[in-house]
């Protein structure tokens, strides 16, 4: 696996073996969420990778996201090699790739994981960074292993921090130790006037989970959380209120996710003692290596769905214990919607659209400038339900029905004809079967849009077709009973023309 390269005056040192990193070429396609019935230009990207055992390569998520072909070169050839993506983990940022192509293969020895390693030890990042064609290779230490914000994936996970450069390109390409063995991906930096050359790797412990996980399951199924926000009990005085004695140390509960399973067991103001027989300090923290300390949603991350875990809380000064299921974090506004398209639903000119983290990007750029109650909703709002989404109304495709209309821009939909909205599915279903006189939409800020049934249905088919949108719906929406609705609609439409 490795090559030994002997340098001046004799002496040999390891490094590792360049064959087995690759350069990937991807072209993308994203999700237009303005216009959700159609897709943005295409554009191309490159980065890096490297071969694993089982004829595999690993990359970053975010280096495949959205793809429409992905091709991977290996180091001195001139053949781009089509690849299949086999999995992709939004949260840890990781992508799995194969190649049908048995010539590929050919001469390649997959790259062995070595172990976490410790403050100060030094890594080799190697991958094909912008300035060049050629592999590049940057060396430097570690800093600081932590709980991490992984900007992809909109999720918190343990990471490397290192202080060789990582630019543009260099993401998916692996972090040698030493001895030649891989123990991280790189996939991010922090750019800022003030620091220079901080480097984040994703670490072996984060890239077993997503192997294991695909390999257990035939494909990703994330990583489980602990559906609860909590509080610090660094102070003596809430503590004591909250009956703990001077040698229990703990985090206190201040909400619990409706949808997870351990709201069934757990509550507000239960004092968390320990996660797995872990004790957890009152800041929040377990014990990691020597000399440091680590969040204990660390401990979390470490588990699969569907994995057990035991929970020890205090709750009334009583000491109990839970064995808690754990499940997958279910959020009423999406971090990512995993490569599929956005939803929709348009009758009268209307665009009705779900929610998500992306398109709060696409419609406002910084999320900082996204209005303050869907800010609030996605920083603070909770699903009661799993099937729970936030509808609004993107924009009004004007039109002579919709007069008066037009600036509803990003209002979130109550109910309709009285009855509250679910989801853009239930919304949709609704009113494609509604016989009342009239369609009755209730708006935040106790905005009303009325429009009356036939009318506003025989202007849907006009308004699909001056906009050039193949459908009333996103495919996802469509059952036996509204596709019948569209056809009626289409029929009656040519019946009026002809």
């Amino acid at each position: 696996m490795v090559q030994r390269w002997d340098g001046g005056g004799g002496g040999g040192r390891v490094v590792p073996a360049l064959d087995a990193v690759v350069k990937v070429f991807c072209v993308h396609t994203e999700p237009n969420f303005s216009l959700p019935w159609q897709r943005k230009k295409q554009y191309s990207t490159s980065s890096s990778g490297f071969v694993i055992k089982g004829r595999r390569v690993l990359t970053n998520a975010h280096s495949v996201d959205h793809h429409t072909q992905v091709k991977v070169k290996k180091r001195g050839s001139d053949t781009k090699y089509l690849a299949t993506v086999l999995a992709i983990g939004t949260e840890c940022d990781i992508a799995m790739l194969t190649v049908s192509d048995d010539e590929f293969w050919e001469g390649i020895l997959p790259v062995e994981f070595g172990t976490l390693p410790a403050l100060q030890d030094a890594v080799t990042v190697v991958g094909y960074p912008i300035g060049g064609d050629t592999i590049s290779v940057t060396s430097g230490v570690v800093s600081r292993m932590q709980i991490l914000s992984y900007v992809h994936g909109s999720t918190e996970l343990l990471g490397m921090e290192i202080d060789a450069a990582i630019n543009s390109g260099n993401s998916g390409g692996p972090a040698f130790n030493d001895k030649g063995k891989c123990v991280g991906i790189a996939f991010q930096s922090l750019k800022h006037e003030d620091v220079e050359n901080i480097g984040y790797v994703i670490p072996i412990p984060v890239i077993m989970h997503f192997i294991l996980d695909y390999e257990k399951n035939g494909a990703y199924t994330g990583f489980p959380i602990l559906g609860i926000e909590w509080q610090k009990m660094e102070n003596p005085d809430l503590r004591m209120s909250m009956g703990m004695t001077p040698d229990q140390k703990g985090v206190r509960i201040r909400r619990l996710e409706p949808t997870s399973p351990e709201s069934l067991v757990l509550k507000p103001c239960d004092v968390i003692l320990s996660f797995d027989g872990v004790n957890i300090a009152n800041d929040g923290t377990v014990p990691f290596r020597h000399g440091e300390r680590i969040g204990f949603s660390y401990l979390v991350s470490q588990k699969y769905i569907g994995d057990n875990a035991l929970v020890k809380v205090l709750r009334n000064s009583q000491t109990l214990e839970f064995n808690i299921k754990l499940a997958k974090h279910k959020e009423l506004i999406p971090s990512h919607i995993e490569g599929k398209p956005p939803s929709y639903y348009i009758i009268a000119g209307f665009v009705f659209t779900a929610v998500s983290v992306p398109y709060l990007r696409s419609e406002f750029g910084n999320l900082f400038d996204v209005p303050i109650k869907l800010l609030d909703k996605h920083l603070h709002a909770m699903a009661e339900s799993v099937d729970e989404q936030l509808v609004v109304v993107s924009q009004v495709l004007v039109a002579d029905i919709n007069i008066g209309y037009e600036d509803i821009v990003n209002n979130q939909v109550l109910d309709f004809n009285g009855k509250p909205v679910k989801n853009l599915k239930s919304l949709a279903n609704m009113v494609e079967n509604c016989n009342d006189e009239y369609l009755k939409f209730s708006l935040e800020y106790n905005q009303m849009v009325v429009l009356q049934t036939k009318t506003a249905r025989a202007a849907t088919l006009d308004i699909l077709t001056t906009h050039c949108i193949s459908s009333s719906m996103s495919d996802d929406l469509k059952t036996k009973d509204n596709m019948l609705q569209e056809v009626k609609s289409m029929s009656d439409d040519l019946k009026l023309r002809y």
